[in-house]
């Protein structure tokens, strides 16, 4: 089993009772679950309650870091049924305490005005470095246990455009664009593609917000995601490479806040994501 066949698999929650689902954690070998897993999670789960629509826009709320070594219950609240769009909230439990809340909703299709801008100009992935061969660069400063880290497979393959060193950062303007895509093939099935880019939406968006500073999480800085809101606008297939274009206009009271939009191959405005995040400086 690949890597993202273990993410499709960890992503499909095991019904428990009805508006309750399980899910299992991925441990990666840090001490806290992944953010974008969670979210993934959390939209399946209110999809698993929802008929005839698609998901239009998730706004979520990290409340605990979470255990990776245990399963994570979710309780689906069905809010609305409306005609045209159904609100559910979701709570993500472990240990008897939420640990994210979430609230989505969704929307029969309809055709209406549309509009978008420009896609920012950047180099397309095939010119650009894999990770695998970033990461052979640095192999001089890096220590053991950070070359495993970083050398550990990935579910989501990502083409940097910029090329931001963690272990010695520099002061940079709080921008940057990145590729992402699945790995494999997916099926035809909207919802599938709508969770992968939830769960691909919070890898890379807070380091955004330390650019500017001259730190990153490698070289003491304390960060996790505070809050985390999506919104799908057109529909897309997360097998073909996707471009987030980010930047963080604002840090204050140690919180860093980060935006990106998201981009098909040809141009397409596919989903926008807005994310606030810790940024500590921890104390010696």
């Amino acid at each position: 089993m690949t890597l993202i066949d273990s993410v499709l698999e960890h992503l499909d929650l095991e019904q428990i009772e009805t508006n309750l689902f399980r899910g299992m954690s991925e441990d990666f070998g840090t001490p806290r679950l992944f953010g974008g897993q969670v979210i993934g999670q959390a939209l399946i789960a209110a999809l698993r309650t929802v008929e005839d629509r698609h998901c239009h826009s998730l706004h979520g709320y990290f409340l605990r870091s979470g255990d990776p070594k245990m399963p994570i219950i979710y309780e689906v609240d069905r809010i609305r049924d409306g005609r045209s769009f159904t609100t559910r909230r979701v709570v993500a439990i472990q240990k008897g305490e939420a640990i994210f809340n979430m609230s989505a909703s969704f929307q029969v299709f309809e055709e209406g005005l549309s509009h978008q801008v420009d896609m920012p100009d950047v180099p397309h992935p095939d010119d650009l470095p894999s990770e695998e061969e970033r990461f052979e660069a640095l192999k001089p400063i890096m220590t053991p246990e950070q070359m495993k880290m970083m050398k550990r497979d990935r579910p989501i393959e990502m083409k940097r455009v910029e090329d931001v060193n963690y272990l010695r950062p520099e002061k940079r303007e709080p921008v940057q664009h990145i590729w992402f895509r699945s790995k494999k093939k997916l099926s035809d099935e909207i919802h599938q593609h709508q969770c992968l880019l939830a769960y691909a939406s919070d890898m890379g968006l807070l380091s955004t917000t330390t650019l500017p500073h001259g730190m990153s999480w490698m070289t003491g800085l304390m960060t996790a995601s505070l809050d985390h809101a999506l919104w799908f606008h057109r529909e897309f297939r997360f097998d073909e490479w996707i471009l987030i274009a980010m930047d963080s206009p604002a840090a204050a009271g140690s919180r860093g806040f980060n935006r990106g939009t998201m981009f098909t191959e040809d141009g397409r405005l596919i989903g926008s994501v807005a994310q606030e995040g810790l940024m500590r400086v921890a104390r010696s």
